[in-house]
């Protein structure tokens, strides 16, 4: 083993991970918007809004994200949509994680007390204020712990971004691995990038489930 790859490769390796940060973040906080609309539909009184909301679950959990990245990128621009690579990498992550995080909160809403709204109803609180001050908040704490491993899992998943040509911590390692002929060293810095940027993800969630709990909400 050779420490001094990963010392001269960790210039390369630490702009790589920051593109990994930037285009994970994105495709979560849009997949964020996309799977709080879905699970909108999939509560909504309207059956035709259900019928939607599953079948934009079952597409997107049933469809690898390699095949989806793929799709947006090549198969589109067969039909004269050229999308840019960051706007497939981003698109894909987003769509594909907005599936998962919609049955997340799905979950998160039907596991908050019903008699919560009813209680809501009798106090005079408006449909909008029951959502927004009753249901919301108790969601959101419940949903904590599955969001951010849900957050990790994309943020591991992003390696496959390389498909199209995004320089992100897999696509640099191999290249630094092909350059110097030293795939061990190589593979082995990207790893410890993931693994930190992972364990810190993790602590956030930690902290931020701690601040959420009702006994440290003060």
């Amino acid at each position: 083993m050779k420490p001094e790859v990963i010392l001269h490769s960790f210039g390369y390796l630490t702009r790589a991970a920051g593109v990994t940060i930037a285009v994970s973040f994105a495709g979560i906080a849009i997949g964020f918007v996309i799977g709080a609309l879905v699970c909108a539909a999939r509560l909504s009184r309207r059956s035709w809004l259900r019928r939607i909301g599953g079948a934009y679950v079952s597409v997107f959990r049933g469809v690898p994200l390699l095949v989806l990245l793929l799709f947006i990128y090549y198969f589109l621009a067969e039909f004269g949509l050229d999308v840019p690579a960051i706007v497939a990498a981003v698109g894909g992550l987003a769509l594909s994680s907005a599936a998962y995080q919609a049955e997340i909160l799905r979950g998160a809403f039907n596991a908050v007390p019903p008699g919560q709204a009813e209680a809501a109803v009798a106090l005079g609180f408006t449909g909008v204020d029951i959502w927004r001050r009753v249901l919301m908040p108790q969601a959101l704490r419940i949903s904590v712990p599955p969001l951010i491993n849900e957050f990790i899992l994309l943020l591991k998943a992003s390696s496959l971004v390389s498909v199209v040509g995004i320089a992100e911590l897999t696509r640099v390692s191999m290249n630094i691995a092909s350059m110097t002929y030293r795939p061990f060293e190589a593979y082995l810095g990207g790893g410890l990038f993931y693994l930190a940027i992972n364990l810190a993800l993790a602590g956030f969630g930690a902290l931020a489930e701690r601040r959420l709990s009702p006994g440290e909400a003060r």
